[in-house]
């Protein structure tokens, strides 16, 4: 990096280098077993459009057919696989009928068919076929307590399978005897493939006790009959070892860590030294950031650092707030007035969907003057914070971040610019 270099054009760089590293290809079709018969594809996600685009463009003479949901904006065009588009992160009833849809075309699946599932981060709320006795009025109940309680994305998809008549692996489970591959996007730190997109083709771990569990730590005020059906025992979902999944494979084609270590080639490539915090990062969004700015505070290097780190955090809405901002713009919110306008310190943090929260925006970008400009515009970032109102700052500095939907989604993507002094 020479001194003529603009640290946000780097930051951005950096971003637009992760999201690339996370974008389907036509490759992804090489970890298919060979097969001469149909392929039918079911998929749900944000990325589930472009994934079932890219399987199209890699399998040109395939006998291929098949469904997937995604995201209201995120449609590519296809010409064997058929994309609709449903409501994310409040489920709707459109994904309601995708998803009972996908089910049936599971069902029909023959041992003659290779079944390929393409699951991406936003499943959760794109496939919601409630189980019997509830209703989507009821799903979307719990989806609005669960983003507002605080619950790590472990404990909430723990809840949403058994609520469910299609996650926690009974979707996969649907489809025997017909042989099936999951193709996934990870977006949940770990990638764990039972926990992206609430794992719909892969083996449930977790029980009902655990998802009532959830509900009464983070002390949940949902419909009677949600409580009535996470206080079973049985029918369970499908569990590991479970006859139905033996002929199921899953295969992680991009994720969290493949973006960080593009991020840490660019910043290579531009004489900034990376340093990979982790991809699996989790916590309040604020909490977190004042931890990292106590690390990046502490760095003196004798030549620019950047900090790149990963996962999900969350954010607890406080009160009966009705400020705007998604986790990754509450995160850098946090950090700039924790860094208290150090002079040699700017950061961006960004989802990689291009959509932080629900918001229109990726993220958000600071550098030393942050708190200088919030006062020259007469904004009060402490009392935004507070209100979480991270949009309406950086909306009225001019430094959110706008990509649009990128078509892929492999979660938080935050970087820490450190300069010499």
């Amino acid at each position: 990096m020479n001194t003529g270099s603009n640290p946000d054009a780097l930051l951005r760089g950096m971003f637009g280098a992760a999201v690339e590293a996370a974008l389907p290809v036509a490759g992804m079709a090489r970890v298919l077993p060979a097969h001469d018969g149909p392929i039918l594809v079911l998929g749900a996600g944000k990325a589930a459009a472009s994934m079932a685009a890219a399987l199209e463009a890699s399998l040109p003479d395939a006998d291929l057919t098949g469904l997937v949901v995604t995201r209201y904006g995120h449609k590519v065009p296809t010409s064997r696989i058929d994309v609709v588009e449903a409501s994310h992160p409040v489920p709707d009833a459109a994904g309601e009928a995708a998803a009972q849809r996908i089910l049936d075309l599971a069902k029909g699946a023959t041992v003659e068919t290779l079944v390929v599932f393409l699951i991406s981060g936003g499943a959760s709320a794109l496939l919601s076929l409630p189980a019997p006795g509830l209703t989507l009025a009821d799903k979307q109940a719990v989806n609005v307590a669960l983003l507002k309680s605080g619950a790590p994305i472990s404990a909430m998809n723990g809840v949403r399978k058994h609520l469910s008549a299609i996650k926690g692996g009974q979707l996969a489970a649907a489809a025997f005897p017909a042989r099936s591959v999951t193709l996934v996007i990870s977006d949940v730190p770990g990638d764990d493939p039972s926990e992206i997109g609430s794992g719909p083709t892969v083996a449930d771990p977790t029980t009902f006790a655990d998802a009532l569990a959830t509900i009464e730590r983070y002390n949940l005020n949902l419909p009677p009959c949600v409580i009535r059906q996470l206080s079973k025992t049985w029918p369970e979902t499908p569990k590991p070892g479970d006859e139905r999944l033996r002929e199921s494979e899953v295969h992680i084609v991009a994720s969290p860590q493949m973006a960080l270590e593009a991020a840490a080639g660019f910043a290579r490539d531009h004489g900034i030294e990376p340093v990979i915090l982790g991809d699996a990062i989790e916590g309040e969004a604020s909490e977190v950031a004042v931890e990292m700015a106590r690390d990046a505070l502490s760095r003196r290097p004798a030549k620019p650092l950047v900090l790149l780190s990963g996962g999900e955090t969350t954010v607890t809405i406080r009160g009966e707030s009705h400020g705007r901002g998604g986790r990754n713009s509450e995160f850098l919110l946090a950090l700039g007035l924790a860094l208290d306008g150090a002079p040699h310190i700017h950061a961006i943090a960004c989802d990689t969907d291009g959509i932080d929260g629900s918001e229109d925006n990726a993220g958000a970008i600071i550098g030393p003057d942050f708190l200088a400009r919030c006062r020259d515009r007469g904004v009060d970032p402490q009392a935004s914070l507070q209100r979480n109102d991270a949009y309406g700052v950086f909306e009225a500095l001019g430094d959110l971040v706008m990509t649009g939907p990128t078509l892929t989604n492999v979660n938080d993507f935050r970087a820490i610019l450190i300069l010499p002094d």
